[in-house]
Protein backbone atom coordinates (compact mmCIF):
# COMPACT_ATOMS: atom_id res chain seq x y z
CA UNK A 1 0.00 0.00 0.00
CA UNK A 2 1.37 3.36 -0.96
CA UNK A 3 1.62 6.30 1.50
CA UNK A 4 -0.52 9.50 0.63
CA UNK A 5 2.44 11.42 0.84
CA UNK A 6 5.00 9.32 -0.95
CA UNK A 7 7.66 6.71 -0.03
CA UNK A 8 8.24 7.08 3.96
CA UNK A 9 11.85 7.79 4.39
CA UNK A 10 13.92 4.92 6.32
CA UNK A 11 16.26 7.34 8.84
CA UNK A 12 18.14 4.28 10.30
CA UNK A 13 21.46 3.91 8.71
CA UNK A 14 23.83 0.69 9.39
CA UNK A 15 27.39 2.13 9.58
CA UNK A 16 29.20 -0.84 11.03
CA UNK A 17 30.12 -4.18 9.72
CA UNK A 18 31.41 -5.01 6.16
CA UNK A 19 27.61 -4.54 4.68
CA UNK A 20 27.74 -0.69 5.32
CA UNK A 21 27.13 1.72 2.33
CA UNK A 22 30.79 3.22 1.14
CA UNK A 23 30.72 6.72 2.74
CA UNK A 24 29.68 9.89 0.17
CA UNK A 25 28.33 13.01 0.14
CA UNK A 26 24.96 13.89 -0.91
CA UNK A 27 24.52 17.97 -0.88
CA UNK A 28 25.29 21.29 -0.25
CA UNK A 29 23.25 22.24 2.84
CA UNK A 30 22.42 25.49 0.77
CA UNK A 31 21.28 27.79 4.04
CA UNK A 32 25.01 27.10 5.59
CA UNK A 33 26.20 29.11 2.55
CA UNK A 34 26.84 32.94 3.11
CA UNK A 35 23.75 35.13 2.64
CA UNK A 36 26.26 37.51 0.07
CA UNK A 37 26.99 34.86 -2.53
CA UNK A 38 26.13 36.27 -6.12
CA UNK A 39 26.07 39.57 -4.79
CA UNK A 40 29.26 42.65 -5.28
CA UNK A 41 30.08 40.94 -1.46
CA UNK A 42 30.98 37.73 -2.38
CA UNK A 43 33.51 36.34 0.00
CA UNK A 44 36.37 34.87 -2.06
CA UNK A 45 36.44 31.88 0.35
CA UNK A 46 34.23 30.76 2.87
CA UNK A 47 33.27 27.14 4.53
CA UNK A 48 30.92 24.82 2.96
CA UNK A 49 28.28 22.08 4.17
CA UNK A 50 27.87 18.90 2.38
CA UNK A 51 25.72 16.03 4.13
CA UNK A 52 27.40 12.37 4.08
CA UNK A 53 24.83 9.90 2.39
CA UNK A 54 24.96 8.23 6.50
CA UNK A 55 26.68 8.84 9.11
CA UNK A 56 30.92 8.04 9.09
CA UNK A 57 32.66 5.92 11.17
CA UNK A 58 34.91 6.57 14.10
CA UNK A 59 37.40 5.57 11.64
CA UNK A 60 36.29 6.99 8.58
CA UNK A 61 36.00 10.68 10.35
CA UNK A 62 39.76 9.40 11.18
CA UNK A 63 40.89 9.26 7.82
CA UNK A 64 38.86 12.35 6.69
CA UNK A 65 40.70 13.92 9.38
CA UNK A 66 44.38 12.68 8.38
CA UNK A 67 47.31 14.07 6.98
CA UNK A 68 46.89 12.03 4.48
CA UNK A 69 43.86 13.45 3.21
CA UNK A 70 45.72 16.64 3.82
CA UNK A 71 48.13 15.82 1.21
CA UNK A 72 45.65 14.23 -0.98
CA UNK A 73 44.01 17.80 -1.10
CA UNK A 74 46.89 19.90 -1.22
CA UNK A 75 48.47 17.41 -4.27
CA UNK A 76 45.47 17.61 -6.22
CA UNK A 77 45.29 21.49 -6.46
CA UNK A 78 43.29 22.41 -3.05
CA UNK A 79 45.64 23.11 -0.08
CA UNK A 80 44.18 25.55 1.28
CA UNK A 81 40.29 23.30 2.07
CA UNK A 82 40.20 22.18 5.73
CA UNK A 83 37.90 19.32 6.28
CA UNK A 84 35.69 19.05 9.42
CA UNK A 85 33.11 16.91 10.46
CA UNK A 86 30.20 17.87 12.21
CA UNK A 87 27.98 15.10 12.84
CA UNK A 88 26.48 14.07 9.32
CA UNK A 89 27.87 16.50 7.70
CA UNK A 90 31.41 17.68 6.33
CA UNK A 91 32.27 21.39 6.61
CA UNK A 92 34.84 22.21 3.81
CA UNK A 93 36.72 25.32 4.87
CA UNK A 94 38.69 27.99 2.90
CA UNK A 95 36.70 27.04 -0.57
CA UNK A 96 34.14 27.95 -2.35
CA UNK A 97 31.01 26.63 -4.56
CA UNK A 98 33.29 27.45 -7.83
CA UNK A 99 35.90 25.54 -6.36
CA UNK A 100 34.56 22.25 -5.50
CA UNK A 101 31.86 22.62 -9.16
CA UNK A 102 35.28 22.70 -10.46
CA UNK A 103 37.05 19.70 -8.99
CA UNK A 104 37.79 19.37 -5.38
CA UNK A 105 33.65 18.17 -5.21
CA UNK A 106 35.52 14.90 -6.99
CA UNK A 107 38.77 15.13 -5.17
CA UNK A 108 36.66 14.69 -2.06
CA UNK A 109 34.46 11.75 -3.26
CA UNK A 110 37.11 9.52 -4.59
CA UNK A 111 39.37 10.07 -1.24
CA UNK A 112 36.01 9.32 0.65
CA UNK A 113 35.59 6.06 -1.54
CA UNK A 114 39.09 5.42 -0.96
CA UNK A 115 39.19 5.68 2.66
CA UNK A 116 35.89 3.74 2.83
CA UNK A 117 37.57 0.80 1.05
CA UNK A 118 40.50 0.67 3.44
CA UNK A 119 37.89 0.82 6.99
CA UNK A 120 36.04 -2.45 5.28
CA UNK A 121 39.89 -4.05 4.73
CA UNK A 122 40.60 -3.48 7.74
CA UNK A 123 37.66 -4.61 9.22
CA UNK A 124 37.56 -7.88 6.96
CA UNK A 125 41.11 -8.50 8.33
CA UNK A 126 39.82 -7.74 12.23
CA UNK A 127 37.08 -10.27 11.62
CA UNK A 128 39.48 -12.89 9.92
CA UNK A 129 41.85 -12.90 12.78
CA UNK A 130 38.80 -12.79 15.56
CA UNK A 131 37.56 -16.33 13.63
CA UNK A 132 40.88 -17.41 13.76
CA UNK A 133 41.22 -16.80 17.56
CA UNK A 134 38.11 -18.33 18.10
CA UNK A 135 38.83 -21.40 15.98
CA UNK A 136 42.01 -21.41 17.79
CA UNK A 137 40.85 -21.25 21.38
CA UNK A 138 37.85 -24.00 20.40
CA UNK A 139 40.93 -26.07 19.64
CA UNK A 140 42.60 -25.43 22.73
CA UNK A 141 39.55 -25.97 25.34
CA UNK A 142 38.74 -29.48 23.39
CA UNK A 143 42.48 -30.32 23.86
CA UNK A 144 42.10 -29.25 27.79
CA UNK A 145 39.09 -30.97 28.32
CA UNK A 146 40.18 -34.07 26.37
CA UNK A 147 43.52 -34.19 28.43
CA UNK A 148 41.41 -33.74 31.88
CA UNK A 149 39.28 -36.86 30.70
CA UNK A 150 42.30 -38.35 30.54
CA UNK A 151 43.03 -38.33 34.04
CA UNK A 152 42.41 -41.47 35.73
CA UNK A 153 42.31 -41.60 39.71
CA UNK A 154 43.54 -45.67 40.44
CA UNK A 155 45.38 -47.01 42.72
CA UNK A 156 48.67 -48.67 42.09
CA UNK A 157 48.32 -52.55 42.37
CA UNK A 158 49.61 -54.06 45.63
CA UNK A 159 50.40 -57.76 46.22
CA UNK A 160 47.26 -57.66 48.74
CA UNK A 161 44.82 -56.30 45.88
CA UNK A 162 44.36 -57.72 42.84
CA UNK A 163 44.96 -56.15 39.22
CA UNK A 164 41.93 -54.16 38.18
CA UNK A 165 41.77 -52.00 34.98
CA UNK A 166 40.42 -48.93 34.59
CA UNK A 167 36.83 -50.37 33.17
CA UNK A 168 36.57 -52.69 35.84
CA UNK A 169 38.26 -49.50 38.37
CA UNK A 170 34.62 -47.37 37.04
CA UNK A 171 32.13 -50.09 37.61
CA UNK A 172 30.79 -49.97 41.14
CA UNK A 173 31.68 -52.73 43.56
CA UNK A 174 29.64 -54.30 46.36
CA UNK A 175 31.07 -54.86 49.81
CA UNK A 176 31.23 -58.13 50.92
CA UNK A 177 28.44 -59.15 53.81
Amino acid sequence: MRCAYGPRMNTQTRTSGLDAAPLGLGSVLVDSLPAALLTDDTPDRYTVEAVFTRRPSRDEIAGILSGDTRERLGAAGYPTAELTVSDRRLEIANTNLEELAGGLATVLADRLADISATVRADQAAAAARSRELVITEQARAAAVASLARSVSFIPTPSSDTPAIGPAEAARPRLSAL
